[in-house]
């Protein structure tokens, strides 16, 4: 009787102790904490990028058993694209056992958290996305702005204006036209191409449009005043097919509009249809079902009937960008284990080190299955963005086709940028530049 109570103990304290926060403590787990927002105005948009996040880490955990033996667990929190709603997910959520790193998924939460990484030694990494400035490692030790940034973007978006107009003396008495989301996402294109426009000649116009965006028409009021030749399209969510169609009510041709890449998927345009025709924006990745990680995806979660959405999603642009995401969160683990021990969970600091050291060149993508959807990436101490290319693709009524091959932001404009904002960040905050030695901790 003694024997059987004691077993009867033991495995009611297992259950318990599965049932709970700290069982993420006993097991061998490394926790990935999600941020989202599957409700409110960006929910179309936020929610396929969410839910390739999560079907990545189903997939790792079902193809590999998880990252060398270490199971992925992860917990969603919504954040309705609000920053006080962020940084209470990211409070409740960083002290998890086995916490890995923070994709805050808005640049308004981005910018909130990055003092609280510092302090707390906790990972931000932003792909395309937040501060332009934290590209500099030197300065920003906890922030990873991967594949690119808005200064990047907008850069490209000029080359590409310049290509199609015959070379950049052309943009001499060009009027482009910013119609941007008036928040901290807005307005972080607007240095760099305020010096583009200084350097090129064109006349740069500036329209914020309140968020969420679906009131615009004061600004194609403003559009159709000044004629702009182009116009820049700097929007998220409802903001973007709401622009579309003011664009086509006041006639501004679709085929001088040109997005960044958080204005070129197909919840943008999919209810314009035809009215977003001619239509072109920035893509940091290819849609599709055809790469290997996509099939992989299909075969051992959705075919298995545990997607994390509907079946037809997986394989649209901010669904395939999601998966890109979680890769390499999870490439950063990886790499992190080559040094600290392979098949042990790895600490935020660590996690740190192994995204500061990326090296995924075409034949790693390979073997990953993201060799047909994205460029290599190669970080260091220094460089925290590791790639600075995109490329154009335009809506022909039902789909988006690639319009160029890819281009690469000119690092002789951006770099010099990148480190006087970066030195003015430390000088504020009263930060002192990382030593050599400090790059190899």
């Amino acid at each position: 009787m003694k024997l059987r109570l004691t077993l009867l103990t033991a495995a009611v304290a297992a259950a318990a102790a599965l049932a709970s926060p700290g069982a993420f403590a006993q097991a061998k787990e490394q926790f990935f904490p999600l941020l989202a927002y599957r409700t409110g105005p960006y929910a179309p948009n936020g929610t396929p990028w969410a839910n390739g996040k999560q079907d990545y880490i189903k997939m790792i955990n079902a193809r590999d058993g998880g990252i060398n033996g270490v199971k992925i667990t992860f917990e969603e929190c919504e954040t309705g694209y609000a920053t006080d709603r962020g940084v209470e997910c990211y409070e409740r959520l960083k002290s998890r056992p086995g916490v890995t790193l923070f994709d805050p998924q808005a640049t308004g939460i981005a910018f909130a958290l990055t003092d609280k990484a510092y302090t707390d030694h906790i990972p931000l990494m932003t792909l395309g996305y937040a501060y332009t400035s934290s590209a500099d490692g030197g300065v920003f030790k906890w922030n990873f702005p991967l594949l690119g940034s808005y200064w990047t973007a907008a850069d490209i978006l000029i080359q590409h204006i310049a290509k199609k107009e015959g070379g950049f003396d052309k943009l001499k008495g060009k009027k482009i036209t910013l119609v941007y989301h008036d928040s901290p996402f807005g307005k972080e294109p607007i240095p760099l191409l305020q010096e583009r426009a200084k350097m090129n000649g064109f006349e740069l116009g500036l329209i914020p449009v309140t968020a969420p965006g679906v009131e615009q028409k004061s600004a194609w009021l403003q559009v159709r005043q000044n004629r702009p030749d182009y116009v820049l399209l700097w929007g998220w969510g409802v903001m973007n097919a709401t622009a579309l169609k003011e664009a086509q009510a006041t006639g501004f041709p679709r085929e001088k509009m040109l997005g960044v890449w958080w204005a070129g998927n197909e919840p943008d345009v999919k209810d314009v249809g035809e009215g977003a025709k001619g239509y072109s924006a920035l893509t940091m990745n290819a849609g599709g079902t055809q790469h290997k990680a996509v099939q992989d995806i299909i075969k051992y979660v959705h075919d298995k009937g545990q997607g994390t959405g509907p079946k037809d999603e997986v394989g649209t642009m901010l669904y395939n960008r999601g998966l890109i995401i979680q890769m390499l969160g999870v490439e950063a683990v990886r790499r992190a284990q080559e040094r600290f021990g392979k098949g042990k969970v790895m600490t935020p600091d660590q996690v740190r080190w192994g995204l500061e050291n990326l090296s995924l060149d075409q034949k790693r993508l390979e073997a990953l299955g993201f060799a047909t959807m994205m460029r290599p990436v190669s970080t260091s101490c220094t460089d925290h963005m590791g790639s600075m290319s995109a490329r154009v693709h335009t809506w022909d009524g039902s789909k988006f086709n690639f319009s160029s091959d890819w281009y690469t932001a000119d690092e002789q404009i951006i770099k010099p940028m990148v480190k006087a904002a970066a030195d003015k960040f430390a000088a504020d905050k009263k930060l002192t530049r990382r030593t050599a030695a400090d790059c190899q901790s």
